[in-house]
């Protein structure tokens, strides 16, 4: 009868007499059975436990439980995946000359190449909920060596190299391209419902803002005023976007142009802009001459989170970069746009914000305990209101 009693526990249906079962191991007297099962344990909570638990500072109250989830090179652009279980970023690992795409479980930490290895990736995005595609952009096209790195002797500036816009499946199989051409095209992302993206584009002449359908098709300009219009996010219920943008004018124009035609941009004065998904309603909701980048939305779709060096201190003779949220429907300061909230204080660079889809969690890139110059890596906390 204790046999029997043995199988339920075991999840056994049946049991002959007190024979051995298929598939368990008897032990030494006095060690229980043990049975191997490859069934998937979904009655564990999810839980994030990739990289480790690190101290958090006690000024940056909206960020509890703060993980690392990288150790060493450069490491930024972390996107979560539509279930919050993954996250999508670039990565100069495995000894790479410029950055390739990888996923990382936020369980177990297991990481793997989405990206051929070939080129330079950048801009990676989980698709929706109803589709487990990826994008992510990439010099593919122009061959297998990495694009050169930006002359910098007249300012710190980006490059605009010849990134096409691919899809793959998350496991970096089936890889297509969408959007394709001379210039560029990159900083991809895709409305929660999956019914269209919104990517950066020099097709026409200028760094603007484009639409089209998962597939490539029904591209839509969407911004027009001369200057870079990029990084755009949508709200999580769809209707508003919000990015960076230059509004150069006279001689500042001019420089814009010459530095485009040369495949640069400086991001030394960027705007976070707000307006419909269709782009209509555009209007800025900082206007403090400093280099606003990286915006995105709280799970709200009110507020926007974002990284600037707005009022930092300088550090090690550069300007230091930390998160801000702002509320556009604040009430106005004195420069006419709503208050920013600081939100991480480390002299070192925080930026890339990005919460889960549930709102729960929030990562970010940053040098903050970095152990060689240069280093970046992502962080993981759960959000505080």
């Amino acid at each position: 009868m204790h046999c029997l009693r043995l199988a339920a526990a075991l999840g056994f249906a049946t049991l002959t007499g007190c024979s051995t079962p298929q598939g368990v191991s008897r032990g030494p007297t006095g060690e229980l059975p043990h049975a191997a099962t490859s069934a998937r344990p979904e009655w564990i909570p999810f839980a994030i436990r990739a990289g480790t638990a690190i101290d958090g500072d006690p000024r940056e109250h909206h960020l509890a439980e703060l993980r690392q989830l990288t150790h060493g090179g450069e490491n930024a652009e972390g996107h979560f995946s539509p279930d919050g279980r993954a996250i999508v970023f670039q990565s100069t690992r495995d000894g790479a000359s410029c950055d390739q795409m990888y996923v990382m479980d936020l369980s177990s930490g297991e990481t793997r190449r989405v990206s051929d290895g070939r080129g330079k990736t950048t801009c990676g995005y989980f698709a929706s909920p109803s589709d487990d595609r990826l994008f992510f952009s990439s010099t593919t096209a122009t061959g297998a060596a990495c694009p050169p790195k930006p002359d910098r002797s007249n300012g710190y500036v980006w490059s605009l190299d010849e990134f096409d816009v691919y899809t793959s499946d998350a496991r970096g199989g089936h890889v297509s391209l969408i959007l394709g051409g001379p210039g560029y095209d990159a900083e991809t992302t895709v409305a929660p419902d999956g019914s269209r993206l919104v990517f950066t584009s020099t097709r026409d002449g200028d760094l603007e803002l484009y639409t089209a359908k998962l597939d490539g098709s029904d591209v839509h300009r969407i911004t027009e005023a001369p200057g870079y219009d990029g990084g755009a996010f949508f709200s999580p219920n769809g209707q508003k976007l919000v990015w960076r943008a230059s509004r150069p004018s006279g001689s500042e124009l001019d420089e814009y142009r010459d530095l485009l035609r040369k495949g640069l941009v400086k991001p030394g004065r960027l705007e976070i802009m707000i307006g419909n998904a269709d782009g209509s309603a555009a209007h800025a909701i900082t206007k403090n001459g400093r280099a606003n980048f990286a915006p995105s939305f709280l799970p709200d779709s009110r507020r926007i989170i974002f990284a600037s060096d707005a009022g930092s201190a300088e550090s090690h003779g550069r300007p230091n970069f930390d998160l801000y949220v702002v509320d556009p429907d604040g009430p106005p300061t004195t420069e006419g746009t709503p208050r920013l909230e600081q939100v991480t204080f480390d002299r070192a660079f925080d930026g890339f914000p990005m919460f889960s889809p549930d709102g729960r969690y929030i990562v970010f890139a940053s040098n903050r305990g970095a152990v060689s110059p240069g280093e970046t890596n992502l962080f993981v906390a759960r959000w505080v209101e």
